[in-house]
């Protein structure tokens, strides 16, 4: 049964980039939580549903109720999903935060679907306010699972609230009532997944749902070994990391719009087309391995064990560190 589970879930995995290979063949999918009930899932996949986003969390720590049972069950019945969060802070600190509560709930799961940021309700948020919290979340997102997330906005929020940085990630839009999303006054050139109802009826679901279409850019596998999220510390150079990550200094100051490449900043997030590779840390005058931990999405038990320290509370400048 696991063989014939497992053979299921590859199978609709591997059809999918034929299946959603433009807009107007976008596959069918719907988005649950804990507000669905029980969802027969194999049901659902039988009345047409290719694709399904769950809620893992919400907040600091929320957990929704039926995270683990929909997983299991849409796992089950062979159908492909991805997760989303719903963001509750209001600043970029809060939202790391929530961000990092969410990878550590999807880490081990078996997603084939981008991780997505349920942003909304923030009105009280200016632009710049909105977009540095909504790049934040998404960011620390990327960097703790090596996968570039998504964000669902409904269309106001994606014209008013959000700018330009934040549309180097794919748009989940929410629009309905209309026959096809638009996107003009917003900072995107296309969308990735169209929440088209909150009233649709699908087999296995009691009452409404929210119905979906999505493209083939939901799909994880369309980022792999494209690139990934570097954090700037102390010492690092661009031609540093360039021979670090078999890449060049022209092709990361290209990336990420750096005009003097002798300039770089602490704490600055660089996007590095190359391979991350086996992955480590030299210690700097200050660090702590309970910071590495936290910026690397690891514990101090995970960092001692890796590397033999007998004494969680020294480490020293210089020391290179293995990272899980």
């Amino acid at each position: 049964m696991i063989k014939k589970q497992l053979s299921l879930l590859l199978c609709g995995i591997l059809l999918l980039p034929l299946l959603l290979s433009s807009p107007a063949m976008a596959a069918e999918g719907m988005d649950v939580s804990v507000f669905q009930g029980q969802v027969d899932f194999s049901a659902a996949r039988q009345g047409g549903v290719e694709i399904v986003y769950i809620r893992a969390s919400y907040g600091r720590t929320g957990v929704d109720a039926r995270f683990y049972q929909n997983c299991a069950a849409a796992q089950a019945a062979g159908i492909p999903f991805g997760f989303y969060h719903y963001l509750s802070g209001t600043t970029p600190e809060a939202a790391r935060q929530e961000a990092e509560h969410f990878a550590s709930l999807i880490r081990d799961q078996p997603y084939s679907c981008r991780p997505a940021l349920d942003f909304e309700g923030h009105r009280e948020l200016s632009k710049t306010q909105a977009t540095a919290v909504a790049l934040a979340f998404l960011q620390r997102v990327e960097q703790l699972l090596g996968v570039r997330p998504m964000i669902y906005a409904d269309r106001s929020t994606a014209s008013t609230q959000l700018g330009a940085a934040v549309a180097e990630y794919p748009l989940w839009l929410a629009q309905w009532g209309v026959s096809a999303p638009r996107l003009s006054g917003t900072p995107w050139t296309q969308w990735a997944g169209w929440q088209y109802t909150n009233k649709g009826l699908v087999p296995g679901v009691a009452g409404y749902v929210d119905r979906d279409r999505f493209t083939e850019a939901v799909l994880v596998s369309k980022d792999s070994g494209a690139s990934f999220l570097y954090t700037v510390r102390r010492g690092d150079t661009l031609w540093a990391l360039a021979r670090r990550f078999g890449t060049t200094i022209s092709a990361i100051a290209a990336d990420n719009g750096i005009r003097d490449p002798n300039l770089i900043y602490v704490n600055q997030v660089l996007r590095i087309q190359g391979e991350q590779g086996e992955r480590s840390y030299t210690v700097q005058v200050g660090d702590t391995l309970w910071g590495i931990a936290r910026t690397y999405g690891t514990t101090i038990d995970q960092l001692v064990r890796l590397n033999s320290i007998s004494n969680p509370n020294l480490i020293y400048p210089g020391q290179v560190l293995q990272l899980p």
